[in-house]
């Protein structure tokens, strides 16, 4: 063993020791142990994130990854399936080279976008021009036949790379007023136009082009693929914290998705050491940094998503090498670009949900789930959106299966595909499931990064809120102390949303079950991980994925323990119109862009 080893091994065993709680029950006694002292959090993310890698919906890196969960679950005596629901599009990404060769040569980071067509073995060599802003749609048919043969940028080129908290921290105020104004500007101008009534103008969206560019390039890449042109490149970079002086109000960052509720409604319940009394947890829920500008961003973080194009390929470039070409173009440098990419699509392919199952020995048909989507975008390796959820909700599985073999009530763990096509996996179970949703006494999700996770909230059942209350007076005082950094708070809103969005949870909650978020500290999430090329292995913060696991597989073993079901009697308060239709239906198939 290296010294290095043993110093770890060594720091681990005090960390485990020195917050190892005083409890009368032995199966929560087991738990923390399994968890927090014997965790397998750190091998297993490992394979997932290192050896398989990311997890797009249709790709073969999902199937890939999906067996290796199943094979795991079987190998600790868990049974566990697949379960297709539908269809959606198929990928597979291969190598992709972008490079600038006049007029000079550098290569370009970069990649394609999911979905992309490649070059086919013969790569694409055009002079990069960017998309003009035209007065309507009209305006930009007459334009088209320029664009024939190019390659064209779609997004603002940045006047800075840095972070802003670079802007913040170093420059003289007239400096940084001046380029909050020419960010805030670029902005303006590169915003989908209106009509006089506020309201995005069909006529012209996009720089008046009258199309969209969606997450990628929508159906603006799709209409410039009709016109011939060799390709398109966009860059979605995370810069974010500059103030915008033509505002009512200074812009904040953008913020990550999560399980957190809101604030306590009127009638609700809410207890357990609230985590805002801990400035670190209070910072990470804001995503970490507070309101306003504050700064935000990362060096070459960039948001990868997807194309519908069929044959002119789309890539993606970070800021810096983005700003290169574009600048270039605009000063009629006459920038060529060599686009070298290997990608094959293959059709409708196979959609499904990875489902694993320990069978309750008293009320087997009465369930208790562990909730995180299992796919990902595919620009990094989906490490904290949502790797660490899928093991968070791996890791307890395993505790549980150990230390709480014979549970009372079934417990599930829900790894759900296709949710960031629209909480598609998760949809479809409360489809084909109804047996469940009728049985189910607690579901308990977290989709919102690496951090620990410092708040529980659920809505819409009166009951939810006193069992909730139950079971968060179990736990040890490592998650109730409200000195602890470890503190979880936990809260009740009387009225759940409809129309569900932002994670798989929002799905059970809307069609009235108990549904359970776990929201988390920040740790940068919205800012330099959800949906970007470093959303990696790296990134992974593993003492608060153990206390996540930890906390997790206690919370199932409560709800399972608790001998009363929790009633499905709604709450006061005006629900949402038309509910539960409002909740939607599952698409069984890829979605056709027009």
């Amino acid at each position: 063993m290296t010294r290095l080893r043993t110093i770890t091994v060594a720091a681990a065993s005090l960390l485990g020791a020195a917050t190892l709680p005083a409890q009368s029950d032995p199966n929560i006694q087991r738990i923390w142990r399994l968890g927090m002292d014997s965790s397998h959090v750190q091998s297993l993310a490992q394979t997932l994130l290192d050896s398989l890698g990311p997890r797009l919906t249709g790709a073969p890196g999902i199937t890939a990854a999906s067996d290796w969960v199943i094979k795991t679950y079987k190998s600790w005596g868990i049974d566990a399936r697949r379960e297709n629901y539908g269809t959606w599009r198929g990928w597979r990404r291969g190598v992709s080279h972008i490079d600038l060769v006049q007029p000079r040569v550098r290569s370009l980071e970069g990649t394609m976008l999911a979905w992309s067509p490649g070059t086919k073995g013969a790569p694409v060599r055009a002079e990069a021009i960017i998309l003009p802003k035209f007065k309507d749609s009209t305006e930009f048919v007459k334009w088209l036949p320029k664009a024939k043969g190019k390659i064209v940028l779609l997004s603002p080129a940045y006047p800075t790379c840095r972070p802003s908290e670079d802007w913040i921290k170093f420059a003289t105020p007239e400096s940084r007023a001046r380029m909050d104004s020419t960010i805030a500007l670029l902005q303006r101008d590169w915003a989908v136009m209106t009509g006089p009534d506020g309201r995005p103008d069909s006529t012209k969206l996009y720089r008046g082009t009258g199309y969209s560019l969606a997450l990628g390039t929508g159906t603006l890449g799709m209409r410039l693929e009709k016109a011939g042109v060799a390709g398109m490149i966009s860059s979605r970079n995370k810069l974010s914290g500059f103030a915008n002086p033509f505002a009512a109000a200074g812009n904040g960052g953008r913020g990550g998705r999560g399980g957190r509720g809101g604030p306590p409604g009127p009638g609700s319940m809410r207890g357990g050491g609230p985590a805002e009394s801990n400035p670190a947890a209070a910072q990470g829920r804001l995503g970490g940094f507070a309101a306003g500008p504050q700064g935000a961003g990362g060096w070459g973080v960039i948001e990868i998503f997807e194309t519908y194009n069929k044959v002119a390929p789309a890539v993606t470039l970070t800021c810096e090498d983005y700003g290169l070409v574009y600048r270039l173009a605009e000063n009629d440098q006459k920038p060529v670009v060599k686009l070298d990419l290997d990608a094959q699509q293959l059709g409708e392919r196979p959609a499904f949900n990875t489902i694993g199952m320990i069978k309750g020995t008293e009320k087997p048909d009465e369930y208790v789930m562990l909730s995180a989507h299992f796919d990902s975008w595919d620009g990094g390796s989906g490490a904290t959106d949502n790797g660490t959820g899928t093991l968070m909700a791996m890791e307890a599985m395993r505790i549980l299966k150990t230390a709480y073999p014979k549970p009372k009530l079934t417990i599930l763990v829900g790894h759900w595909a296709s949710e960031e096509q629209g909480l598609n996996g998760s949809t479809a179970f409360t489809e084909d499931h109804p047996e469940v949703m009728k049985g189910l006494q607690a579901l308990f999700n977290q989709d919102n990064g690496t951090g620990r996770v410092t708040s529980l909230s659920s809505s819409g059942l009166t009951d939810i809120g006193p069992h909730l209350k139950s079971w968060y007076e179990k736990l040890p005082a490592f998650y109730t102390d409200s000195m602890s950094p470890n503190v979880v708070s936990w809260s009740f809103n009387d009225v759940p949303t409809g129309n569900p969005g932002g994670t798989d949870g929002a799905v059970f909650a809307c069609f009235g079950t108990p549904s359970i978020g776990m929201g988390a500290i920040g740790w940068n999430y919205g800012t330099y991980t959800w949906h970007t090329n470093r959303d990696t292995y790296d990134k992974i913060v593993f003492d608060d994925l153990k206390h996540n696991a930890t906390l997790a597989a206690m919370l199932a073993y409560e709800a399972s323990e608790d001998p009363a079901f929790i009633s499905r009697t709604r709450s006061p308060g005006t629900w949402p119109e038309g509910w539960p239709a409002n909740c939607g239906k599952v698409p069984r198939k890829t979605k056709p862009r027009l």
